[in-house]
């Protein structure tokens, strides 16, 4: 059990970059031990995105996208922001048309997961989509994307793949994982 901690007080945020994508904020704050620090951090934007985890016949469907930081194609589930006024499950389905082709007719919430929250605010929701049927929509990606698919069975294995190494795709793996398993669908 952790215990509780008193957050640190926020004496002054202050803008010291800015892009056309990103603002670094400096977070001058003053801890109740008498410390004080300055943190950078993004600017929290308050907006979510959601990962889909497509399941049909036994497979996971999976796309290709290119991944400018790495400056390679990497192998992942379909995901994107939340737009103003969608609810998770409207963004799944619409990210999962536009980068997969496919929509769902079941979606589940899996988990709600943070990245490098030392530095950003961001959450994404972790979705489970079944029932697939063949639907596409034109999305804001310069390229196709291609869909692998891979089987149940080899769930595992996905890990041993070189571009398929990013975080929130490997937590979401496990995550699925699980949750067949608590189906009765998977055996591990």
């Amino acid at each position: 059990m952790t215990r509780q901690l008193q957050k640190p007080e926020i004496l002054n945020v202050e803008t010291v970059a800015q892009s056309r994508l990103f603002t670094v904020e400096a977070v001058d704050l003053s801890f109740s031990n008498g410390a004080r620090r300055v943190y950078e951090r993004m600017r929290p934007s308050g907006r979510e995105a959601v990962m889909i985890v497509p399941i049909i016949d036994d497979h996971l469907i999976l796309i290709q996208e290119y991944a400018v930081g790495l400056e390679c194609y990497e192998l992942g589930f379909p995901k994107g922001l939340i737009d103003p006024g969608e609810t998770v499950f409207e963004a799944a389905n619409r990210e999962l048309k536009e980068e997969a082709g496919f929509g769902a007719a079941a979606l589940e919430t899996l988990s709600k997961l943070t990245m490098a929250p030392s530095y950003f605010s961001s959450k994404m929701n972790i979705v489970v989509a079944e029932g697939l049927y063949p639907e596409k929509l034109e999305g804001d990606e310069p390229e196709p994307m291609p869909v692998v698919r891979w089987p149940l069975e080899n769930l595992l294995t996905l890990l041993e793949e070189p571009d398929f190494r990013e975080a929130r795709n490997v937590s979401a793996l496990f995550l699925v994982r699980e949750w067949l398993v608590k189906q009765g669908r998977l055996n591990y």
